[in-house]
């Protein structure tokens, strides 16, 4: 998905408005965040591009992520297009066997692990709700539960620039 995406941006014009257009059950959130990476970086070395963001009928988790890397005014959604804001889901096991030092070690390892992964999956809240009536407070309230914003709300709240 990755390189089909770099294919599609390296081979748009590079003036005037490019539209990524998305929908998605979700995916690998350092997908998202490399793509979206991609975006900030080329909207901000070119400025005669607009990058601009179009979700259609549903962009969940990953996608949700990836809409946060574009600039609020350039974030669009489909009449009836849901956002799905979840917290990452972490799936391990962790397997104490050996010496005593060892098997703190593990567990300190899998302890820096998870405070890593909440940083990043907060910047990422941060970069989502910046310029929005919603506080980070809470999305991180909501999110784990999933929070699903239908596009009218993500308009009154902020989140996204218009519905077409």
């Amino acid at each position: 998905m990755y390189s089909h995406f770099r294919e599609q941006l390296d081979a748009a014009p590079q003036e005037g408005l490019c539209v990524v257009e998305l929908s998605t059950l979700g995916g690998d959130p350092e997908v998202a965040r490399v793509m979206g990476e991609d975006v900030r970086f080329h909207s901000d070395i070119n400025p005669a591009r607009r990058i601009v963001f179009l979700g259609k009928a549903a962009i969940y988790s990953a996608g949700t992520t990836f809409m946060s890397f574009f600039a609020r005014e350039n974030r669009y959604l489909t009449r009836g297009t849901r956002l799905m804001i979840h917290e990452r889901i972490m799936s391990c096991s962790l397997d104490l066997n050996g010496p005593l030092t060892t098997c703190i070690a593990s567990v300190e390892a899998k302890l820096h692990e998870l405070r890593t992964s909440i940083e990043i999956q907060n910047e990422g809240f941060e970069n989502l709700v910046l310029g929005s009536s919603v506080s980070l407070e809470e999305v991180l309230r909501r999110a784990p539960s999933n929070w699903y914003i239908e596009a009218s709300e993500a308009v009154e709240l902020g989140l996204i620039q218009a519905v077409i």
